[in-house]
């Protein structure tokens, strides 16, 4: 059919595109994290130049030494600390390494040049305790080098630096007892012993701490005797000997038995060796005891 002069065009179809526009998101919080450290450093910052200038040399010395870095060191072929005595005997012909259960036997190391407040207090009292110890490890040494009946006694001893103080230990062996068995009494050679040591310690202000151990070994049934009323018996009997040699009463400090709670050898708790005495000679400083 014709269309008519007067017919209207199709309109043009128009297809219109609208774009999304994207929105911003809010800014986050990292910001804050960043201006906190900043602050936190600002003031540090701030702290370290006032302390700087609010102490003397010394002071400052003190404030490095606090803050260098510790290592701890364990002896790989002694024990005892890696200081003044470099092992724990005066003669020794087995690796005695490091107890988990005895005291201070793991060493931090600390600078040399230390003269302020330290692990074992202050530098100065420290020293001259340091310097007493090894007269007396050198005097006991001395002594049992000229008395032929107890040369044969130096595998005996250990000389160890603990936090304590110096501590020196008796220790039993399959050839050699302190005390007769399961009793406090004291054998002729352990009285000779503690004879030695009580004249090499006479000079030494340090207060004595004396701690008995045993073995593992139960006593029988139906005995009013154990480990403990032993260890502590054995303590006491050392410390009367001691006394009896010239040490002042009043150089006591501490007298205890741990029975059989701190072994010298951990993998065979009925070993003789874990039958022994520790003298200790506390550090002053640690006790107050100037």
């Amino acid at each position: 059919m014709a269309r008519g002069k007067n017919s209207e065009k199709p309109r043009p179809i128009i297809v219109r595109k609208i774009a999304a526009t994207r929105t911003l998101s809010r800014p986050g919080g990292a910001w804050k994290v960043a201006y906190a450290d900043f602050v936190t450093a600002m003031m540090a910052f701030f702290l370290l130049m006032w302390l700087l200038s609010a102490t003397d040399d010394e002071e400052r010395k003190a404030l490095a030494e606090y803050f260098t870095p510790t290592l701890v060191q364990l002896q790989d072929n002694s024990a005892g600390a890696d200081g003044m005595f470099g092992g724990d005997s005066i003669i020794s012909d087995e690796d005695y390494r490091s107890r988990a259960m005895q005291v201070g036997e793991r060493s931090l190391s600390i600078p040399k040049q230390s003269s302020s407040t330290n692990r074992f207090g202050d530098g100065d009292i420290k020293r001259q305790d340091q310097t007493q110890f090894e007269m007396i490890r050198r005097r006991i040494e001395q002594r049992l080098k000229e008395n032929e009946s107890l040369r044969e006694l130096y595998k005996n001893i250990r000389f160890t630096e603990t936090r304590e103080g110096l501590r020196i230990e008796l220790i039993d062996e399959a050839d050699f007892s302190m005390f007769a068995l399961a009793t406090d009494e004291l054998l002729p050679r352990a009285r000779q012993l503690l004879a030695e040591v009580a004249d090499a310690i006479k000079p030494a202000p340090n207060p004595l701490m004396i701690r008995g151990h045993t073995d593992a070994l139960p006593f029988s049934s139906g005995r009013t005797m154990n480990n403990w009323m032993l260890s502590t018996a054995r303590a006491e009997a050392t410390r009367k000997e001691l006394h009896r040699n010239g040490i002042d009463s009043d150089s006591f400090f501490k007298i205890e038995g741990v029975a059989d709670r701190e072994p010298y050898t951990p993998d065979d708790i009925y070993d003789p060796r874990n039958r022994r005495i520790s003298i200790t000679l506390g550090w002053r400083s640690e006790l107050n005891l100037n």
